[in-house]
Formats: structure tokens, C-alpha cells, sequence
């Protein structure tokens, strides 16, 4: 299950160290107002013996703003997404939301201007599905973020994709192709660096794992708003 959140934010560009760093906070935030429990051994322990975190979130995205480097456009029209393939989780953060008239997102407040379910797009039984990254897909190998066109981005993404696939039970045959990479993103979160860059990929797996990409993004640290999909 995924969502999207329209909010309006109350100025006009966001401080670039809070486009990623309050994202972790409120996602547990919304998991704790429900199950405690839950939200602390996800937090803790990962999902189903595994450090995986099956629950995804986008940075907050703006319509009407103009792209400038090193500013995060604001405006009274934007849109947060989150998600999860795990229906106690998604279950909870819809319900934490319920209610909700701001979030605040680090010195920003957004009010929230409504909620409603994405149904994911068609396509998915074919077992090929293409995405476009919406913020930079995060792929590590030895302590080391890997860009689309080093040498072992591929084979690391994929290894995280069948060990999400595995930690949500699901069967882990997967074929990655990248179609399309942006360009090299650097950002500071909560004083840890984060490098990655947005891609377009050709994604081969069972259609219930494709949706389970869709619902919650792929890569590393998508809690904190990395690897968000459409």
C-alpha cells in the first residue's frame, strides 16, 4: 500500500540539510502514535530477522517552484508520498496520519490538505516493470556509494532487491537494467553522507515484488526518503 499526502508548505524553499533529515523521525513518528511496539523493533531489529525496513517515503515535492541549484523549492501546492508492502506497517502510518492537519518537516510546516490511496499502475503481472527514481537510489559496496555506471552498481542493487524480496517472503528472481541515470547527488543527512543518483531501471521479478518496490522504493535508507519510485 502507498499514499499520497498533499500538503502546502508555509514558505518558500526548504533548507537543503531538512530535505532528507526529518523524513526517518516522522515515519516513526506516525508508526509509534499507533503500535509502539512495532515502530521500536522495526527501528531496532529490522523486518523479519533481517535489517531491512520494508517502509518507504518521498522528500516533500513541489509544483510551480523553480529548480535552482542548491535550493529546495517550496510552494502551497506539493505532495509527500509514503508507503510499504507490509499492511500492518502501511496500515499504521495511514492511521497516524488520520487527523493530521500539519506535518512538520524540520523547520517547514506543511499542512496537510488531504490523503488518498495510489492504486499501483498497470502493468506489473507482465513481470516487467519500468521506474523512474525520484530521489537518488542509494547502492553501497565495502563503505563505498556506488553510482549507475560503476562497474558493480548492478550487481549490489540487485543483491539488496533479492534480500528485500527475501525478508518479505517473496521469490527473489530479479533482472535489473538501467535505462537512464541522473546526475551524481550529494547529501547530508543528520551529519552522514548519502551519494546516489535518480535512474530510470528495466525491472524483471514476480509482479508481487514489483509492487513491493512501487509500495515502498528500493535501495538503501529509503526511510529517509532515498530510492522513491514512480
Amino acid at each position: 500500500m502507498r499514499f499520497r499526502v498533499d500538503v502546502s508548505a508555509d514558505t518558500a524553499q526548504i533548507a537543503w540539510p531538512d530535505v532528507y533529515g526529518p523524513a526517518r523521525g516522522i515515519v516513526y513518528d506516525l508508526l509509534r502514535s499507533q503500535d509502539a511496539v512495532l515502530a521500536g523493533e522495526l527501528h531496532d531489529k529490522g523486518w523479519a530477522g533481517t535489517p531491512i525496513k520494508p517502509v518507504g517515503v518521498s522528500p516533500p515535492f513541489f509544483q510551480g517552484v523553480t529548480r535552482r541549484q542548491g535550493v529546495w523549492g517550496a510552494s502551497g501546492a506539493g505532495s509527500v508520498w509514503l508507503g510499504s508492502p507490509v499492511p500492518q506497517i502501511a496500515g499504521c502510518l495511514l492511521a497516524g496520519l488520520a487527523g493530521r492537519s500539519e506535518i512538520r518537516w524540520g523547520s517547514t510546516r506543511l499542512t496537510v490538505r488531504g490523503v488518498r490511496l495510489e492504486a499501483p499502475p498497470a502493468g506489473f503481472e507482465s513481470g516487467t516493470a519500468e521506474f523512474s527514481a525520484r530521489s537518488p537510489i542509494l547502492v553501497k559496496r565495502e563503505g563505498r556509494f556506488l553510482l549507475p555506471d560503476d562497474a558493480d552498481y548492478l550487481e549490489r542493487l540487485t543483491h539488496n532487491l533479492r534480500h528485500r524480496a527475501d525478508a518479505l517472503g517473496l521469490p527473489n528472481g530479479v533482472e535489473v537494467e538501467v535505462l537512464e541515470a541522473g546526475p551524481r547527488r550529494r547529501d547530508e543527512v543528520q551529519g552522514k553522507m548519502r551519494i546516489g543518483a535518480t535512474a530510470k531501471l528495466r525491472v524483471r521479478a514476480a509482479p508481487e515484488l514489483l509492487q513491493s518496490f512501487y509500495e515502498g522504493g528500493i535501495g538503501l535508507n529509503c526511510v529517509q526518503g532515498f530510492g522513491w519510485l514512480r
